[in-house]
């Protein structure tokens, strides 16, 4: 957790941005990613540096001794308009010579640009940066997300950000192991990705699974800096680094800030990549990540509009043929997974029962040629304030055979469901992943299924029954209290005896008129 000091500095550095004149939440953070990014190059060359007096062994420089001066220890000191002239000409175009060297950000970084133009408002930035705990592995990723929590506008295309909580329980219904291969198709900040991570971290952690590193503090001097990784996360470490986390997106500066978010929770080369997934070009560029690449896939895909079917990769369309983005994403994500493979997948709620023949052939294919495991109703506010929108979560497992689905209905998320989002004691995430977890038991006891509960299960011949509607509505049982009425003669003379009061007091108001 970060610190209400640490906190303090953020909301200072991004108040700062605003009242220069940057008052895009994308861009404030891009360009923040920027400086951390600088910062942090740096910081890289700076360890490898007494590695390599220690060891006497070479490592590949980050900057070359004529570029000595675009290293962040350099250039931070400098007066306002010669740190300016420095980033925006020498600095920023650096990155893209990076991009070709195969380092992190390889895609991302040639398209980075200083957006700050106010060399006072940079001054302030790289002075801000340079206080923040950059060197702990244990503060980056909260100081990170805590950043990320400041994006409160929706993007284009139906493009918003998940819930960390929402995205937590996904997350531990689904359970992630060290040696799983984890995708999101769609993943924006990376905040699904980033959260598995988390969760492995606390899964595989224990006294004897802390290791510990050199890092070298902004006095030149050499500390100790703990890691949890876990015995059996840091025995998989080259495996994570490089092979566990695949994320894809079509928003260059989406992508910029996944990376970052990934790499300041620990990860250390993500696999990140610039792409539409829904098009063929995908397919050919990625073909192991397109089919049967992934045992897990967790994503809040984009919902809204449809796009033009010459684009879409026709293996889609062979499954659902339609132009609507949230079908197609299921049905991509079907395919990206593995046999045995599971996704938890948040998709609206027309996708569960609208009755065109593209939904119904993705819904007959979700029961019969896979196992739909569960159905989880979440309530319209969750993505408030950036939508109102009703959703689900599908979760499934790529093959199999569909006995029965098992139902939730999520009222509470421990926030309320207006566009403030305070917080409030009713939460039932917690039951809800409890409840999941046990739903094996709870099915095989037929006779404890009762459809008034929150949980409930559905066979799979009655949802062939219902034309494969999945909505929760369509199988929850209403419980209704019976009122007690008085007599309707009774209630009338009430009403008479009323209407003789109110004429008294209208006859009383008139006299004393």
């Amino acid at each position: 957790m970060i610190t209400g000091d640490l906190k303090s500095k953020i909301d200072k550095l991004w108040e700062e941005f605003w009242t220069g004149g940057i008052t895009n939440p994308l861009t404030v953070i891009e360009q923040i990613t920027f400086l951390m990014y600088a910062r942090m190059l740096d910081m890289n060359e700076r360890r490898d540096e007494k590695r390599a007096e220690r060891t006497g062994k070479t490592f590949n420089r980050r900057f070359t001794p004529p570029e000595q001066h675009l290293r962040w220890e350099a250039f931070r000191h400098m007066p306002a308009e010669q740190m300016f002239e420095l980033m925006r000409d020498e600095v920023f175009p650096h990155f893209k010579d990076l991009a070709g060297e195969g380092t992190l950000f390889a895609e991302f970084m040639k398209d980075a640009q200083l957006m700050i133009q106010k060399p006072s408002l940079l001054v302030k930035a790289v002075n801000m940066v340079n206080e923040l705990p950059l060197e702990k592995s244990d503060t980056k990723g909260d100081l990170y997300e805590y950043l990320l929590s400041k994006l409160t506008t929706a993007g284009i295309n139906g493009q918003f950000r998940t819930p960390r909580h929402v995205i937590r329980a996904m997350v531990e219904m689904l359970e992630p192991e060290a040696k799983h291969r984890i995708a999101d198709p769609a993943c924006g900040t990376a905040g699904f990705l980033s959260v598995c991570y988390e969760y492995l971290l606390e899964k595989y952690s224990s006294p004897e699974g802390v290791v510990t590193e050199m890092v070298t503090n902004e006095k030149g001097e050499e500390e100790e800096n703990k890691i949890f990784t876990g015995d059996l996360l840091y025995d998989h470490r080259k495996h994570v680094d490089t092979d566990m986390f695949h994320g894809f997106d079509f928003d260059a500066t989406m992508l910029r800030i996944a990376a970052m978010n990934l790499v300041m929770h620990g990860v250390a080369e993500p696999d990140i990549h610039y792409q539409d997934t829904l098009s063929q070009r995908f397919s050919e560029r990625f073909p192991k990540a397109a089919e049967e690449g992934f045992d897990l896939i967790l994503a809040n895909p984009p919902f809204k509009g449809s796009l033009d079917e010459e684009d879409v990769d026709p293996a889609l369309l062979r499954v659902v043929k339609t132009k609507k983005t949230e079908l197609l994403f299921v049905a991509l994500i079907m395919r990206m997974l593995r046999v045995g493979g599971r996704s938890s997948t948040i998709v609206p709620d027309g996708v569960l029962f609208n009755s065109s023949k593209a939904h119904l052939q993705l819904r007959k294919h979700l029961v019969d040629d896979n196992q739909l495991e569960a159905v989880i109703s979440l309530p319209s506010g969750v993505f408030k304030p950036y939508a109102g929108v009703s959703t689900a979560i599908l979760i499934f497992t790529k093959g199999g055979v569909t006995d029965h689905v098992w139902f939730y209905d999520v009222k509470n998320d421990g926030f309320s469901l207006d566009d403030r989002r305070q917080p409030k004691g009713e939460n039932d995430l917690p039951d809800l992943v409890a409840k999941f977890k046990a739903r094996d038991k709870v099915i095989a006891e037929t006779e404890g299924n009762d459809r008034t509960a929150k949980a409930f299960w559905v066979s799979r011949d009655e949802i062939e029954s219902n034309k494969y509607d999945l909505s929760l509505n369509r199988y929850k049982e209403q419980e209704y209290e019976v009122e007690q009425y008085d007599p309707p003669k009774e209630i009338l003379a009430r009403l008479k005896a009323l209407e003789v009061d109110i004429q008294r007091d209208l006859d009383e108001l008139e006299g004393m008129l």
